[in-house]
């Protein structure tokens, strides 16, 4: 017999949601074929079987969370196809596995899913109901969300949707957090609780992107370049004179890395927010970081991006919020100590070079929130005054 475990993926990450059983009880399987997926944090992934044989024990249902290392199914590896008969699959326990005994602890709602309590009928964002009930619900206009079921375990009754579509929803909506959104807000409380946050701001002339919207926004590849991926490799350069914001914690102990890897904040609809990481950015070209940036934001809308794409980093950079925002305030990602953000690029009134004067300028705010542990404001604001230099300073024709 072999057993089959959650793997561990990656650092920091010790559980994960059971999204989706490939095989059932009785299935023959391949080595290294897709057995589950499994959904944390970070990244979903598809886990390849670890042997060959006949799937005989699913332990973890779809919808389960369990621990890194916990035993999630059994195959036996001297069975004969069709030797096992098909047996259904364990109900949701609600519960987070571990390499020991089970842990009671709540399961994250999902999307979709079954209610055995109620004959069969599917669900929507935790909202029990029949094919009927949703069809009266969808005709009339009204989110399933923001209707109050009298029937067994909050199911929505026809009664209550007809009641719903005649009067409208009632005034409370309860509405799950999602896996993501639950997971940052742990991670963000811990940066908050642990590290002493300090944050300063500079404005920065932002003239460079004048320039890069006359030669065109398109590298010789043909990728596009954003204000992002240039203030990206400005602050990826003034890290060669500011190494100890390059760092990370173990422990007690600061880490100063030698390799920048870079990660960039992307929101996930609904879902709170990715950091895919570009490794090794150091001595790339704002053509070659506009490449890597890109393929990792395609990875990021096609639900392709692995467990690498997404470790290691060593500072962060966020982007704009909103075409109006001025600046960002972010919470250090752990274990990192610092975190460059930018406001949006603006078009401002500014003092000319005569000084005498007023005329049109471009500008742009950047910050950056570090650990005081690290460093304090003065330096702080010195690695800013650095990294606005490198923006003005690029040689576009060489680098486009």
């Amino acid at each position: 017999m072999a057993d089959v475990t959650l793997p561990s993926l990656g650092e920091s990450v010790t559980e994960g949601i059971i999204t989706r059983w490939f095989k059932k009880v009785g299935d023959s399987v391949a080595r290294d074929e897709p057995l589950f997926e499994v959904s944390t944090d970070k990244v979903d992934s598809e886990m390849p079987s670890p042997a060959a044989g006949v799937l005989t024990e699913i332990l973890a249902a779809e919808g389960d969370t369990v621990e890194t290392g916990s035993r999630v199914a059994v195959i036996d590896e001297n069975a004969a196809p069709g030797s096992v008969a098909p047996s259904p699959a364990p109900e949701p326990s609600a519960t987070v596995a571990t390499p020991s005994a089970p842990a009671a602890t709540p399961a994250p709602a999902k999307a979709v899913v079954e209610n055995a309590a109620t004959t069969g009928a599917p669900s929507v964002a935790g909202v029990v109901m029949s094919p009927v009930v949703r069809r009266i619900l969808a005709d009339g206009g009204v989110e399933p969300a923001t209707v109050r079921g009298s029937g067994p375990g909050g199911a929505i009754t026809r009664r209550d949707a007809e009641r719903a579509v005649a009067n409208g929803p009632t005034d409370e909506v309860v509405v799950p957090l999602s896996n993501g959104l639950r997971r940052m807000g742990q991670h963000m409380t811990l940066s908050t609780q642990s590290t002493p946050h300090g944050f300063v701001a500079i404005e920065a002339d932002a003239s460079i992107f004048d320039q890069l919207d006359a030669i065109g926004r398109r590298t010789r590849d043909g990728v596009e370049i954003t204000d992002q991926m240039v203030m990206g490799l400005a602050a990826v350069r003034a890290l060669g004179e500011f190494e100890f914001l390059n760092a990370t914690f173990a422990g007690d102990e600061l880490v100063v890395h030698r390799t920048v890897n870079l990660g960039f904040m992307r929101e996930v609809l609904r879902d709170g927010m990715l950091v895919p990481v570009v490794h090794a950015a150091a001595g790339l070209t704002l053509r070659a970081l506009a490449r890597r940036v890109h393929e990792l934001f395609e990875r990021v809308t096609t639900r392709q991006l692995t467990t690498d794409d997404l470790m290691g980093g060593t500072f962060t950079l966020v982007g704009p919020t909103g075409p109006n925002s001025l600046w960002t305030n972010p919470i250090i990602i752990q274990p990192e100590v610092a975190v460059l953000s930018m406001g949006a690029v603006r078009r401002v009134p500014v003092v000319l070079e005569d000084g005498t004067s007023v005329g049109v300028g471009r500008r742009v705010v950047i910050g950056l929130s570090f650990d005081h542990r690290v460093c304090e404001p003065f330096t702080a604001t010195a690695y800013l005054e650095r990294v606005a230099e490198l923006l003005a300073g690029f040689d576009l024709d060489s680098e486009h």
